[in-house]
């Protein structure tokens, strides 16, 4: 036999219940009530979400950046995070180098794309840093 699960009403529900049995109701106008999860799932999305234990594209990129880019632009730049429309974010701390990733962009896009697990990355974001 399972244990029945206590039933859930809506907020202004639980007030309303409050103030028929004369209960004093303390919970804040802003608090919001959300199911409880268990703790072994939030643990795991959390892990998938900040990719703790697990390759991310982004490793992966950063590791094969010289062959990406070649030697020369990989001293002046780095690749930083991918963000969720797929575009990868570079920093480049040389305005020559910035210029010659700009115009070669797409050629970079597809050998980013050709790396295991970065299939995602569909332009580049190029910045001063």
């Amino acid at each position: 036999m399972s244990k029945k699960e206590p039933t859930t009403f809506s907020f202004q529900a639980e007030k309303l219940i409050a103030s028929l049995r004369r209960v004093p109701d303390t919970t804040s106008e802003r608090m919001k009530k959300r199911p409880t999860k268990e703790l072994s799932g939030l643990v795991e999305e959390l892990m998938m979400k900040f990719q703790i234990g697990r390759e991310s594209p982004e490793h992966t990129i950063r590791e094969h950046w010289t062959e990406v880019v070649g030697p020369a632009h990989a001293h002046y730049s780095h690749a930083v995070q991918i963000d969720p429309r797929g575009r990868l974010t570079v920093l480049a701390g040389h305005a020559v180098v910035r210029n010659e990733l700009f115009l070669h962009r797409k050629m970079i896009v597809e050998r980013i794309q050709k790396l295991p697990g970065c299939s995602q990355v569909r332009e580049l974001n190029i910045r001063a840093g």
